[in-house]
């Protein structure tokens, strides 16, 4: 049974709405992609995360939880219904020691949630700072990857070219995690937990998943691997 692999949507005038490029990455992984319903009530949240095996917290608009600093006028702030069934999906699949991938704002947001905090504009905040926006003219960057993480085991790469997608970023990191990538400016790109289960990734994977496969494929291994022996099939 292919593992079964949570996906967060976003949240657009009253539709949830999921871009196809999640769902290819983790299909073509070799997982079984289920998007998370924003649901009401948390018995029926318990009851879905309870047929999962991992999650991914996609990207998405502002975080403004553990907030550094001011928002800017380009981006957009997310709608509480969605920040809100996000915290619950993390909380549920983290108590049950679920593998979670947390993608731009899904990385933040974990961070945040483990009490961490999140400069409003980067660009605004940190002195020398490079355009992280596609938005405002950016392109891919390289970043450094720490030897002995988890995204270096999964690539086997300590320099990657990454796209730039992101206003926001990490000011300071959150109880349990630790930053294993970072930019040439010094701004966190990739953060993982010393559980060994969650790992944030400030890019965008599955926009590049000719080369981030590898990563994918260990994600959905992982989700097979953690799964309960009473989830297995017979």
């Amino acid at each position: 049974m292919a593992p079964r692999i949570g996906i967060t949507p976003s949240f657009v005038d009253g539709e949830q709405r999921l871009r196809r490029e999640y769902v290819v990455a983790i299909e073509e992984a070799g997982g079984l992609p289920c998007p998370c319903p924003m649901v009401g009530s948390r018995g029926t949240r318990e009851a879905f995360a309870e047929g999962l095996d991992g999650l991914v917290v996609t990207g998405g608009p502002a975080v403004d939880d553990g907030l550094v600093g001011t928002l800017p006028n380009d981006l957009g702030t997310t709608d509480p219904v969605r920040s809100s069934a996000d915290r619950h999906w993390i909380d549920l699949c983290d108590a049950a020691e679920m593998p979670i991938l947390g993608i731009c704002y899904g990385m933040q947001l974990l961070n945040a949630r483990a009490g961490g905090t999140i400069y409003g504009d980067v660009e605004a905040e940190i002195d020398g700072a490079l355009t992280h926006s596609q938005k405002r003219g950016a392109h891919q960057h390289l970043i450094r990857i720490e030897r002995g993480s988890m995204l270096y085991r999964a690539l086997q790469a300590d320099r990657l070219s990454v796209n730039t997608r992101h206003l926001q970023a990490i000011a300071s990191v959150g109880d349990g995690f630790r930053a294993v990538a970072h930019a040439a400016d010094g701004v966190v790109e990739a953060i993982e937990h010393e559980n060994g289960r969650i790992l944030g990734l400030q890019f965008h994977p599955e926009r590049m998943r000719e080369t981030m496969m590898p990563l994918f494929r260990m994600f959905v291994e992982q989700a097979r691997s953690t799964r309960p022996a009473s989830a297995a099939p017979p």
